[in-house]
């Protein structure tokens, strides 16, 4: 990993240094109001399809890690103005899971936090609980809507918010920006290589490498937390991973936080660390290349244009930097780069200090038949949302199934499919086929509307700004190239209206909101590997985005003039969720054995030194039963005397909850917990317990119970 650190301001290509507003914290005075806030939103742990590689057989069976919502509130020093951007452990954001915030914060604070002011960001870990989304085609792997999932990422993003009020201070925020290297690349780089010329030689890499920060502290300069945004898909963690996890944004965040506050356990933290998205759409951090683990191929690159090896995708992986050791080590590399890019400008002296006008402008649009001008004078008009046969062939992060693969024009498409894809909204029709013009249409999902709509039309446009930084706030996954447009247009139209200067920084994270799926430059879209496959509203998606949020830019001017029209609202489609999933009936204990029994006991007196697993199995019930939020499924106790102290709970990472069902029928499972003894462990006794929850047949409520392995040694 190399780190290259510049404290300035740039909107995109290669970076100016910035003059003048160097200071610190304790030179000035507070400038704005802060409030930082954390809190769990771990769902249904088991049984739940994950969400992001639309796997069906990618079902939980257990925790790595629990998924959090951090939120980061900014606001003017008379409070009158504000925003709230909230970085959350989920895949992206969506329509039902805001509207569901924004509900509960109506009651909460009346007129405070609002459509215009509230921003939902997911880290796009792909190894998140799914169900949570309002639309049928992220539907379809996690069979239906999951209540619990939802209700749980809503609860937790609104107890974040209201942790950040609750703890609003005077303080200050500064900007930090480094160059990180070996923590990403592009995935599709024969797409991007289809962008002009000139235009890539703009640019050194063909990803983003800055890690941008927005330190938080307080009037007297102690550190609070930060807000930090970098480009790198949250798959770090492979389709075959079934452990809940943060993947490597949460891992990054894990680390930070118990850098500052290592006594604290995670979750219970003051000190809160954000690592939000950034142009996400074609980057991975498999940093060693993708590479055919399977058949003649193995162990060769696969092929450059279209990521197959022997002519099909699936034998085409990644390989992330610890992948000799495991796709958990790439993981914790990937996660601990971020971590130390974020520590290099938090430990520097002086950064650039913002000042100025807190503001915030949200608009809904309608993406499905969205006209503008082009720059040329030409009129064009996004498509209503469609995906191609490229989007079917996955990524070489995650490849699809069946005979499909990236860069592929749906000349070759068999019978089979085509019968399939007429009962997604019918053949598309000749207007539609011609907007979507080249990609071959297979989903024809914006006229796909039972039971409920396939696809989002109406999607949300947001944008922050404090002092000379912008943010914006999008509902896809943009490509590299693609966030670089937007920003460099959204800047020079800010320094064209006398907004900001030449030095602003122009900041685009997502997914956010809603989801959309991705946004490349047309030139990409010609290419139609899955990032252009997969932008839904067809060739001008990124043209049209330009165009929306120059409209947008005068809105969070120093001038206090009316918001925009909202836009049209889209649909909620909450009440009309389906579910296929079958709540918990029952556990049962074999006859002579009751719930948490030890099935697998530890060596009694053995000693375990760093690097070593410890495991322990107990009879278990479904982990349904209770999802235990701002709690934990299992402790690591080191004897105090006559005290047990707890050291770990599943919200580390050196712990895994691993449950498997013993029998469907009689409604019997066991749980196994390991803990990999850590490098600075204490000395001491140690043992590990389980908490769980049972369901009688016969009772409405689960009963607790737990269950306390032998103890044991930890060495030196």
């Amino acid at each position: 990993m190399l780190l290259v650190t510049c404290y300035c301001f740039a909107g995109s290509g290669r970076m100016m240094p910035f003059f003048d507003t160097f200071s610190t914290t304790a030179e000035q005075g507070a400038t704005y109001q802060l409030g930082l806030g954390i809190a769990d939103i771990t769902g249904p742990i088991v049984e739940i399809n994950l969400m992001g590689y639309a796997d069906s057989s990618q079902l939980g069976t257990g925790l790595h890690m629990r998924m959090r919502s951090r939120a980061f509130l900014v606001a003017s020093e008379d409070l009158r103005d504000r925003w709230v951007l909230v970085n959350a452990d989920i895949c992206m954001g969506d329509t039902a899971v805001r509207l569901g915030v924004l509900e509960k914060l109506a009651e909460l604070y009346p007129g405070l936090y609002t459509t215009q002011n509230v921003a939902i960001v997911g880290t796009h870990s792909h190894a998140g609980v799914g169900g949570y989304m309002q639309n049928v085609l992220p539907q379809i792997t996690s069979r239906g809507f999951v209540r619990e999932s939802y209700e749980a990422i809503v609860q937790g993003i609104v107890l974040s918010v209201q942790r950040a009020h609750e703890s609003l201070k005077p303080g200050n925020v500064e900007l930090g920006v480094t160059t990180l290297l070996d923590t990403n690349i592009n995935r599709s780089p024969f797409a991007y290589s289809a962008n002009p010329l000139e235009e890539r030689e703009k640019y050194e890499y063909d990803q983003d490498k800055d890690l941008v920060l927005l330190r938080f502290a307080d009037a007297k300069g102690s550190d609070r937390g930060f807000a930090s945004f970098f480009s790198v898909h949250g798959t770090s963690l492979y389709r075959n991973n079934t452990l809940i996890s943060g993947d490597n944004k949460g891992m990054a965040a894990y680390l930070y936080e118990s850098f500052m506050e290592p006594d604290t356990p995670p979750g219970n933290n003051s000190f809160v660390a954000g690592f939000f998205q950034a142009s996400v759409g074609d980057t991975s951090p498999n940093t060693e290349g993708a590479f055919c683990e399977t058949g003649e191929d193995a162990g060769q690159p696969c092929t450059y244009e279209n990521s197959t090896c022997n002519g099909q995708a699936q034998g085409c992986q990644g390989r992330g930097p610890g992948f000799r050791i495991s796709d958990y080590e790439s993981n914790r590399i990937i996660g601990y780069n971020q971590f130390q890019a974020a520590k290099k400008i938090m430990s520097s002296p002086t950064r650039a200090l913002l000042s100025g006008n807190v503001r915030a402008v949200h608009q809904y649009v309608d993406m499905s038949e969205y006209k503008f001008k082009l720059s040329n004078g030409t009129d064009v008009s996004t498509c209503p949302p469609a995906l191609g046969y490229g989007f079917a062939g996955g990524t070489s992060d995650g490849a699809g199934k069946f005979d499909f693969t990236q860069n592929r024009n749906g000349t070759e498409e068999n019978l089979f499919w085509r019968y399939v894809k007429s009962g997604i909204g019918g053949q598309p029709t000749e207007a539609q086929a011609h907007c979507h013009l080249p990609k071959p249409i297979l989903f024809n999902s914006g006229f796909a509307h039972k039971p409920y709509d396939w696809s989002p039309s109406i999607v949300d446009m947001q944008m922050f700004r404090i002092g000379e930084t912008i943010i914006l706030i999008v509902p896809a996954e943009f490509t590299t190239m693609a966030g670089r447009r937007l920003m460099e247009t959204i800047k020079s139209e800010l320094f064209t209206q006398g907004i900001v200067g030449e030095d602003a920084r122009v900041i685009l994270t997502g997914p956010a909101n809603a989801y959309s799926h991705y946004v490349s430059t047309p030139e990409e879209y010609q290419i139609q590997r899955y990032e252009g496959a997969s932008t839904l509203f067809g060739p001008w998606t990124l043209d049209a985005y330009k165009s929306i949020f120059t409209s947008l830019v005068s809105y969070v001017s120093d001038a206090a003039i009316p918001l925009p029209n909202p836009g049209p609202s889209p649909p909620d489609l909450r009440s009309e969720q389906k579910s296929f999933h079958l709540p918990v009936v029952s556990d049962a204990a074999p006859f002579g054995r009751a719930f948490g029994s030890v099935v697998h006991d530890i060596e009694e007196n053995r000693t375990f030194y760093p690097g070593e697993s410890v495991s322990a199995t107990f009879q278990g019930a479904n982990p349904r039963n209770n999802m235990r939020l701002e709690d934990t499924y299992l402790r690591v106790e080191v004897a105090e005397g006559t005290e047990w102290r707890t050291v770990r709970t599943d919200s580390h990472p050196s712990t895994l909850f691993e449950w498997t069902r013993t029998s469907t029928i009689l409604g019997t499972s066991v749980v196994n917990i390991t803990w990999v003894v850590e490098k600075h462990a204490q000395p001491g006794l140690y043992r590990i317990r389980y908490l769980g929850d049972s369901k009688s047949i016969w009772g409405r409520q689960p009963s607790p119970f737990e269950g306390v392995s032998s103890s044991f040694t930890v060495g030196v």
